[in-house]
């Protein structure tokens, strides 16, 4: 049983910075690959960035590329999302996810996920 927590969340200017958090509850929290999802007001839940259990390999989506990194410390059962260079289009509430492989939170099937925390960025 893993259970996540994330904070970071607020209101910030484009072109600002945020780095969201990701408490994780569970003395197998390094096995775990994790993941950032966002949902937007009226829009589906969408994929932002993931990463292995080794923290070795990662993924993002195209409309984060270059501006986002995800990192964990695995001995502090913690995920980061960095987010720089902040879009009006990037305002959604934020859910970390864990999963048994990196395949599977990509495609948003993580077994566990976190309450979310809002960001919004005003033009």
């Amino acid at each position: 049983q893993v259970q996540l927590v994330e904070s970071g969340g607020g209101l910030v200017q484009a072109g600002g910075s945020l780095r969201l958090s990701c408490a994780a509850s569970g003395r197998t929290f390094s096995s775990y690959a994790m993941g950032w999802f966002r949902q937007a007001p009226g829009k589906d839940r969408e994929f932002v960035a993931a990463i292995t259990w080794t923290g070795g390999t990662t993924f993002y989506a195209d409309s984060v590329k270059g501006r986002f990194t995800i990192s964990r410390h695995n001995a502090k059962n913690m995920v980061y999302l960095q987010m720089d260079s902040l879009k009006p289009e990037d305002t959604a509430v934020y859910y970390c996810a864990a999963g048994d492989r990196v395949r599977t939170v990509v495609a948003g099937s993580g077994t566990y996920w976190g309450q979310g925390t809002q960001v919004t960025v005003s033009s």
